[in-house]
């Protein structure tokens, strides 16, 4: 006997509780007329993750409640059907005269038009991206319930990095472990989950499915890749990343079920003494893995397509300069709403090289997007002559560099108001951490999509992308002058970035050992790095602190961005 698990993976919409319900509903009754029994959504799939402080509205909280009645009751007519579906649920208990509140984050069995079996997260991550201790209060008791003979124990997300839920899964009479999840991607992320869940399945001895959410929020980014582990920790599905799919799990069980290679005997405790023990092997497709080229840019691709779909902007705009970067943003822009939805300015200044006109042009054509030129010189020249007795006996810096920065800013922002469409900040992680960025300037727009991308990473992208073309809109985009150019602001004259930078290769290394990975200078120092280069990037990231407070938000890509999972405070005397 055979029994058929969908995995909903689904791109949900934060506070759209009717459409989500409707995803849900859809997909449960296609994959029950598929033959599946057992279909699983993933963490917080109703309301989608994260809520943040909607969580403590009352009103949002019955939203939810609402809507589970809704799949309830739209799918009650599917007989011996079982759909997981994760939500928030609860709210202010009165404790005597205290008035105390008790949200979960829950996981609901809904069945035949009924709630047959709850869960409560245990184990609330309260690290990096996560917050979930502000909202919710663990659970603690282990959930078990029946789908066709089989007995599948529930857990959500980080609860399955731990010991105990698990554990008290099996004790309760679980043999197969179900997983709903809402993990943001990172870069290496996918292989750790299913390292995590291969140690959880050997620690057990029990299956495991992991069923995982797909889609962009705001920074983060969920890429899918739902799996199934059988027993001994081999991988016996896949679901695509960075899709939306209906992954289906084959559980067989009895004496028949296949023996070798990613099959396991599990051999479980009963309900009842006169239940034997089961083998069960799970199978079903395996997608391949991509390359970490490959999977930045489908996660910074999804990321740009559900920012700019799920806020309902109806384009994107972006200053195009004949650089590495607005380069790769371009590309990012293209591959994510299609050229009709992408629009570039060339804004020349006083400096602006003939190459990069040349450059833009060329990289705008390959793209099919439509391209302007607004000279800034005019409006650069103003601003002198306005400035002129005030600036008088002075020299030029960084002062001027900046004014036509921010003019450039102004003329972006001035079309995205006319016509609605939002800009596009093509700023990169290496900039966003020395402050090589001009605040009201290149920082000024409402969604920067290389944020968290390193200045090494972003030519490594700009190859990869001219070597493949994933989404169809082009071979090759990117001319190849503007990858082995020097990098330059183009604000003064004969400008490189490395003129005021170490080596990008240092520079990045440096920025990913003291942000990233919270070393020391004096690590860093030891680690071969020359101390002038170490001192000078790490002031840097101090002194610049209140600039990030003040960028757009962007995608997260690495284990740690500047954005949620960074709080450091801009007044700030401590050094180490």
């Amino acid at each position: 006997m055979t029994l058929k698990i969908c995995v909903a993976q689904l791109n949900f919409v934060v506070g759209d509780m009717a459409g989500n319900a409707q995803k849900i509903i859809d997909c449960a009754t296609a994959a029950y007329q598929d033959g599946a029994r057992l279909v699983l959504t993933p963490e917080l799939s109703l309301c989608g993750y994260a809520a943040e402080d909607l969580f403590l509205r009352p009103s949002f909280i019955q939203a939810c409640d609402d809507a589970l009645k809704t799949v309830s009751t739209a799918l009650s007519g599917l007989k011996g059907l079982h759909v997981v579906v994760g939500h928030p649920s609860g709210g202010d208990q009165r404790t005597r005269s205290v008035s105390v509140q008790r949200r979960f984050n829950m996981a609901s069995v809904v069945s035949e038009g009924q709630v047959v079996a709850t869960y409560a997260k245990r184990e609330l991550p309260n690290y990096q991206v996560f917050d979930e201790r502000r909202y919710f209060v663990a659970g603690e008791k282990p959930c078990v319930f029946d789908v066709a003979g089989t007995r599948v124990g529930l857990l959500i997300c980080e609860d399955a990095w731990f010991d105990a839920p698990a554990a008290d899964a099996k004790s309760a009479g679980a043999e197969l472990l179900a997983v709903i999840n809402a993990s943001p991607f990172h870069v290496g992320k996918g292989d750790e989950r299913e390292q995590a869940m291969r140690g959880r399945v050997q620690a057990t001895g029990l299956p495991l499915i992991y069923a995982h959410l797909v889609g962009g929020q705001d920074e983060v980014v969920f890429e899918g890749r739902s799996f199934a582990l059988n027993a001994d920790g081999v991988v016996a599905a896949r679901a695509p990343s960075f899709e939306v799919a209906s992954f289906v799990v084959d559980v067989a069980r009895g004496e028949d079920a296949p023996q070798g290679k990613g099959v396991a005997s599990v051999q479980t405790s009963p309900i009842s003494s006169s239940r034997s023990p089961v083998n069960l092997r799970l199978s079903g497709e395996i997608a391949k893995d991509g390359s970490l080229e490959a999977d930045l840019w489908h996660a910074l691709v999804l990321g740009v397509r559900d920012y700019i779909g799920k806020n309902g902007f109806p384009s994107v705009l972006l200053g195009l300069s004949g650089g590495i970067d607005s380069a790769l943003v371009l590309a990012i822009a293209v591959d994510a709403l299609g050229a009709n939805r992408v629009r570039t300015v060339m804004m020349p200044s006083p400096y602006t090289a003939e190459i990069s006109w040349v450059d833009a042009r060329d990289m705008a054509q390959r793209m099919g997007v439509r391209y302007d030129e607004l000279s800034i010189v005019p409006e650069f020249e103003a601003f002198l002559g306005s400035l002129k007795s005030d600036f008088e006996g002075t020299q030029l810096d960084t002062t001027e560099e900046n004014i036509q920065a921010r003019i450039r800013g102004t003329l972006l922002m001035a079309l995205s108001n006319k016509f609605g469409a939002i800009v596009l900040t093509t700023g990169n992680k290496s900039e966003m951490a020395t402050g090589y960025c001009t605040l009201y300037g290149d920082m000024a727009g409402g969604f920067a999509v290389i944020k968290d991308v390193a200045k090494t990473l972003v030519f490594k992208l700009a190859r990869w992308r001219n070597a493949h073309d994933p989404y169809g809109t082009g071979t090759e985009p990117i001319p190849e002058r503007i990858i082995t150019r020097p990098p330059s602001a183009e604000l003064r004259p004969d400008q490189t970035d490395q003129d005021s930078l170490p080596p990008y290769e240092v520079l990045d290394e440096i920025v990913s050992r003291f942000m990233e990975n919270d070393q020391s200078s004096d690590d860093i120092i030891a680690a071969g790095f020359a101390r002038a280069d170490v001192e000078k990037v790490t002031r840097l990231i101090r002194i610049n602190e209140y600039k990030r407070r003040q960028s757009p938000v962007g995608i997260r890509v690495t284990h740690r961005s500047f954005g949620k999972d960074w709080r450091y405070p801009i007044t700030n005397k401590f050094r180490a």
